[in-house]
């Protein structure tokens, strides 16, 4: 059942980081040009640790720790060992760069989709890349994952992972996602902690603790993001020429289930590959096989250019 990379970590996974704050608005494009700064004084090491932080970032400790945690999975910055200076990441650049960013302000859904899928494809964030990529069910609540993942640890050996880390984890998850219920004293904006709601991937049911997972079109994942994905995920799963609609739909890792599409979204989205790519990838049934066809394997940085389309109207 669990045959992705997740099984295969060495060491453990990661259920820590965020101090319990999910990622906020302005978050990653402050770690960014703190970082850029740094850099252009070779003092990039210090960052988020020496005493200045809390006032470079407006914010206290246990925060700054969050910013760095985010900033990080989000490949907005990299930082190859802590004896390393920490550097702006390739997502960072492409995103907030002040030059040639695409988005410095995140104002194009396509750069929230892209974040979503750097977080989902880590299988690091193990709560993250479970419930995206593993998870059978449309709904779920927040014991429901607690009990799963808990138990996952266990029969992986994990045993140093606690039920309370893994609550406080799932938690963080939910608020990433999740808008709070709006209270009497507040507007639908206060009730928005995480830039990622606006995806609507997950949705409160209205009942106690209950949540669902929306599966179906995604109207707002830009069709640049899309391909990028998609040629990530198959020089990582297969050196072939050809891959079939199940690994793109059902593989973890996958397009169809990191953006939870459902078949016919999908085989849409395939179709239109064509024209974005110049005919660099070509939708198939031939013979009754549903498959996506390339000419000749494509680089990252041929991918990286495809999701500049959805910046360009």
């Amino acid at each position: 059942m669990y045959n992705s990379k997740l099984t295969n970590l060495e060491g453990q996974p990661q259920y820590s980081g965020h101090e319990t704050f999910p990622l906020r608005y302005g978050w990653l494009k402050k770690a960014y040009d703190a970082v850029l700064s740094a850099q252009e004084t070779n003092d990039s090491s210090s960052v988020f640790n020496d005493a200045g932080a809390i006032a470079l970032f407006g914010v206290g400790k246990n925060m700054v720790n969050s910013i760095r945690h985010w900033a990080m999975q989000c490949d907005v910055i990299e930082q190859s060992s802590r004896r390393e200076p920490v550097v702006v990441g390739n997502i960072g650049k492409l995103i907030f760069d002040s030059n040639n960013g695409l988005d410095p302000y995140k104002e194009n859904p396509s750069s929230l989709w892209l974040l979503h899928w750097a977080l989902a494809t880590n299988p690091r964030l193990a709560t993250w890349y479970w419930v995206f990529n593993h998870y059978h069910s449309d709904s779920f609540e927040r014991d429901t994952l607690v009990t799963a993942l808990d138990k996952f640890n266990k029969e992986r050996g994990w045993t140093r992972v606690s039920k309370a880390t893994v609550k406080r984890d799932v938690e963080c998850f939910v608020r990433t996602y999740v808008a709070k219920p709006i209270t009497s004293k507040q507007t639908y904006e206060d009730s928005i902690e995480s830039p990622l709601t606006e995806l609507g991937l997950i949705k409160a049911t209205g009942k106690k603790d209950g949540f669902r997972i929306v599966r179906g079109a995604k109207p707002t994942l830009g069709m640049g993001v899309f391909a990028y994905t998609v040629i990530e995920f198959w020089n990582d799963f297969a050196s072939a020429n050809t891959i079939s609609l199940e690994a793109l739909l059902y593989q973890p890792g996958s397009p169809g289930r990191v953006f939870q599409l459902n078949e016919d979204d999908l085989i849409d989205r395939l179709m239109q590959l064509s024209k974005l790519t110049d005919g660099l990838l070509e939708w198939s049934e031939t013979a009754g096989l549903k498959q996506l066809v390339r000419s000749k394997s494509i680089s990252s940085d041929k991918a990286i250019s495809f999701i500049k389309s959805d910046f360009s109207s």
